[in-house]
């Protein structure tokens, strides 16, 4: 039974151009995929129940207030219950107000340079969103500079972070379980989403928050994900 993951991509505050151009992208490439995904900006679907149906929630692009009280705590009881998270660009601009998103995404925005050409540098090509780049790739994109070093929270190679995992989700709750969490700050131009390593980084990403098997799709003791079909 594949995986089913949920992407949100509600804004509350700067909306990006290329929110809809990487909806497009996910949605093309799932059939290559061993998930599948389901989209939307209606924030009265995250209660207990709805949020319960998926193995992984992807926060897209995102900016501002994007959930409500009721929609945060049933955030935060998914993540309890060993749900995964990834979070794409402006994602790190989002629920400002809720300092468990923070732990969840690793740091919030803080500020960034004029769009420009940059080197990324990967230090560990290992995980799913890093093997088969360049040890030194060229991107057009934003480079966000954060408000705190994510690793503070876990260790992440060398200076200036763009992209981290979480092997055990910062925000979990004592005593629950955790499942994994992945960011990268990339994701604001509607080309980049048109680059084929870029979109490696993203399902990579994606691939191996799920690799946990902490939810249905991969462990039928999860209290969370897509369970699998009986024969």
């Amino acid at each position: 039974m594949p995986a089913r993951v949920l992407v949100y991509s509600a804004t509350a505050g700067y909306r990006h151009d290329s929110i809809e151009a990487s909806i497009d992208a996910l949605r093309s490439r799932a059939s290559s995929t061993d998930f599948e995904f389901d989209f939307t900006e209606d924030k009265s679907l995250f209660t207990d129940e709805h949020p319960a149906k998926y193995d992984a929630i992807v926060f897209l692009n995102n900016s501002g207030i994007v959930l409500n009280d009721t929609g945060k705590a049933a955030l935060q009881n998914y993540l309890n219950l060993g749900g995964n998270f990834v979070g794409i660009h402006c994602a790190a601009d989002a629920l400002r107000d809720t300092p468990f998103f923070g732990e969840q995404i690793g740091a919030y925005f803080d500020y960034h340079p004029p769009l420009q050409e940059s080197v990324v540098e990967v230090v560990d090509n290992l995980h799913p969103s890093t093997a088969g780049l360049p040890a030194r790739w060229r991107v057009l994109d934003e480079m966000y500079n954060f408000q705190s070093d994510p690793r503070a929270m876990f260790d992440h190679g060398t200076p200036h972070p763009i992209a981290w995992c979480q092997e055990r989700g910062a925000d979990v709750q004592q005593g629950c379980v955790a499942g994994r969490s992945w960011y990268t700050g990339l994701g604001h131009t509607v080309e980049i989403w048109g680059d084929e390593l870029f979109l490696r980084h993203v399902l990579g990403g994606i691939m191996g928050a799920l690799a946990c098997k902490t939810t249905r799709a991969y462990n039928k003791e999860g209290k969370v994900g897509n369970p699998p079909t009986e024969v």
